[in-house]
């Protein structure tokens, strides 16, 4: 696992991934779990300044750590870097499971047809969720710019250090009402492995949620079963 961006999310997995094998698997014991937790400032510092070819190198050699460790499959425990997905599972000795994929599958087997996306702004201005869906034949739709603006200072000034508001959470959530009535999104991914921790609990909030932790989990655990 590639984690710490962020930490709390990167625990949140831990213990989904553990919870997960055993239910699956209880005679089994628990699952050997590599965990290479990477600096989120630096992170989002290279984001900020748009320099993605670095903060492909710095998840790359953070995969090396892995694979020199003895991983025989990798995963980015956040949604963000994805960005830089491609760029990585190319350099890397091992396969990687894409957070993005795993959702883009779960959503095409449900059924959906048009879903909203909410993340950070660097998730929600770049194309790769949308082009990802458009393969699975899904439309996204974006939040508005305000509100793009409004969940990204939330998402890293609030969500990355594990302060949960319930302010925070009434206004997103006023936000995917928005978008279910006026652009007919049928569910929200929760593009932000940090959303779902604070939206958990609002599974009766009127719209569906598609938590990406726990449908990258689920994939994560089946290929350390298979």
């Amino acid at each position: 696992m590639i984690g710490g961006l962020g930490p709390e999310s990167t625990v949140d997995y831990y213990r989904s991934i553990i919870a997960c094998f055993r239910a699956q698997k209880p005679e089994a014991g628990s699952p050997h779990v590599i965990i290479n937790s990477l600096d989120v400032d630096k992170g989002i510092a290279m984001l900020d300044a748009g320099r993605f070819d670095h903060l492909a190198d710095y998840l790359s050699g953070g995969i090396d750590s892995l694979f020199r460790a003895g991983a025989g499959f990798g995963f980015i425990a956040a949604n963000t870097p994805h960005l830089v997905f491609d760029q990585v599972q190319r350099r890397s000795a091992i396969p990687l499971l894409s957070i993005v994929r795993a959702t883009s599958n779960h959503a095409k087997g449900l059924g959906l047809k048009k879903v909203g996306l909410f993340g950070t702004g660097f998730t929600m201005r770049s194309s790769f969720y949308s082009e990802e869906f458009q393969r699975a034949g899904i439309a996204m739709v974006r939040p508005n710019e305000a509100e793009q603006e409004y969940i990204h200072k939330k998402y890293i000034g609030e969500l990355l250090k594990n302060q949960f508001m319930p302010e925070t959470r009434k206004e997103i959530l006023s936000i995917a009402h928005r978008m279910n009535n006026q652009e007919g999104v049928e569910a929200l991914v929760l593009a932000g492995t940090e959303l779902p921790l604070l939206l958990r609990g609002s599974e009766n909030a009127g719209i569906e949620f598609l938590d990406t932790t726990v449908i990258h989990v689920e994939a994560i655990v089946n290929e350390l079963l298979a």
